[in-house]
């Protein structure tokens, strides 16, 4: 009977140790830097840049201070944000993420893509109400530039960088069975990448990096599968929000096609509402000179 007895208290704290520390990464983040070197980029000095992707309304601390104070001690030029800031949930209250992306605004310069949730949103008014014109006005009006199925050309240094938002369809979203998005699905909605620029595209769902990087897009930065939920050793993550198991795209760099892939595990939890080795994170872009 002991050795009974010595498994069941096995069992029984790696089961402990287990809640505990989905509890602390579901209350947590990681800061992740990745260092971006481009033939295109001719740069004198370093230029940091965060990239934001699927907080679903979570909070570190009150108001959010802790990510808050984690974006300013990085000093970005500006922010990139990739989508699902909200929730989308009839009835589901905004300020949350409002009040979030004021508080940038009213430091930083924010080119805003949406995400499934906000896509969502805007596209079923039977459903959701008037959420979705709740939500752009007010981060609109503080000042971010929302880039749907646009492009908006900024300079740095004396390069030409284009930052491009792309929102594709629901189809492309749908769990089991979807469409696949291609190269013309994606100029069909944005247009034709400009060759000349080095161009950045804020794609949620980054199932679709082929289709991505065929159209051009020289980094392209998503999130949306929320590092597969769980992580397991050499497996990597577990599952994506379209229930397919131990994506390909679940979190980090990818190098492929000739052209660079950055996924944000992101910084909140919707659905599968956990975390196991697998820390939220605010992810950080180091343009480093030439």
């Amino acid at each position: 009977m002991n050795w009974l007895f010595v498994l069941m208290a096995a069992v029984i704290g790696t089961a402990a140790l287990i809640v505990v520390e989905i509890y602390r990464e579901n209350r947590s983040f990681v800061v992740r830097t990745y260092d971006i070197k481009s033939q295109k980029l001719k740069l004198e000095k370093d230029h940091t840049i965060a990239f934001i992707s699927d907080l679903h309304n979570h909070t570190y601390g009150k108001n959010n201070e802790q990510l808050l104070e984690a974006i300013e001690a990085q000093q970005p030029e500006f922010i990139l944000v990739g989508g699902d800031i909200p929730v989308a949930k009839a009835g589901h209250q905004l300020n949350i993420a409002v009040d979030f992306i004021k508080k940038l605004a009213e430091k930083y310069k924010i080119y805003y893509s949406n995400g499934n949730h906000e896509h969502r949103m805007r596209l079923y008014p039977e459903k959701y109400g008037t959420m979705y014109e709740e939500y752009t006005k007010a981060v609109e009006e503080a000042g971010v530039e929302y880039l749907i199925n646009e492009c908006k050309r900024i300079t740095l240094e004396d390069n030409d960088l284009e930052i491009a938002g792309l929102e594709i369809e629901q189809v492309f979203y749908q769990r089991f069975f979807h469409e696949i998005l291609q190269k013309e699905d994606v100029e069909r909605l944005i247009g034709k990448k400009d060759e000349k620029a080095y161009t950045i595209l804020l794609a949620h769902n980054p199932e679709y990096f082929k289709a991505y990087a065929s159209w051009g897009a020289d980094l392209t930065l998503s999130g949306h599968v929320h590092g597969g939920v769980t992580r397991l050793p050499f497996l990597g993550g577990v599952i994506s929000p379209s229930f397919k198991l131990f994506p390909k795209y679940d979190g980090g760099r990818k190098k492929e096609y000739g052209k660079e892939l950055i996924i944000s595990r992101g910084l909140g939890v919707h659905t599968i509402p956990i975390r196991f080795l697998n820390p939220a994170e605010l992810v950080i872009l180091k343009f480093t000179a030439s």
